[in-house]
């Protein structure tokens, strides 16, 4: 089991290794926009999965995910020759869910900020239906008696 510190060192070279990769030597057109976003490795770096992001629609979403498992062999060759250590982790390639989770709450934010907005429309002539401060103050008291 690796240290924590050791880990992070792993996964940051394996992150770097692939962005250095798909900017220079793999040249497959199905990879368009991609960015590497995140690694991470088991404990005993085994294993590596790494986290990407694709501008553009769903087509070329399956279309870089069919790229990334032709080219998974060049990319695993590469990140053993970086990382340097006795045995090279296997790699899986997985879409990052972040972009549509933001999409969704931004969408949520904006719902909200609508909904405070026509409530504050509808408040604007808003009148008090009763004292506009019904509640009893001690200082009032002392001047009744």
């Amino acid at each position: 089991m690796a240290d924590e510190a050791r880990q992070r060192k792993v996964q940051d070279r394996i992150q770097q290794t692939v962005a250095r990769l798909l900017g220079r030597r793999i040249k497959d057109p199905r990879l368009g926009f991609v960015t590497i976003t995140d690694v991470r490795v088991t404990g005993d770096l085994q294993h590596a999965s790494i986290f990407y992001t694709v501008l553009g629609d769903d087509e070329d979403r399956k279309a870089t995910a069919r790229a990334f498992e032709s080219a998974k062999g060049i990319i695993r060759s590469e990140v053993g020759k970086a990382l340097g250590i006795r045995l090279t982790p296997t790699i899986e390639f997985i879409l990052d869910a972040l972009p549509d989770s933001v999409a969704a709450i931004e969408g949520a934010l904006a719902a909200a900020k609508a909904k405070d907005e026509q409530i504050a429309r509808h408040a604007q002539g808003a009148a008090y239906a009763g004292d506009e401060d019904p509640y009893r103050h001690d200082d009032a008291d002392e001047d009744a008696l």
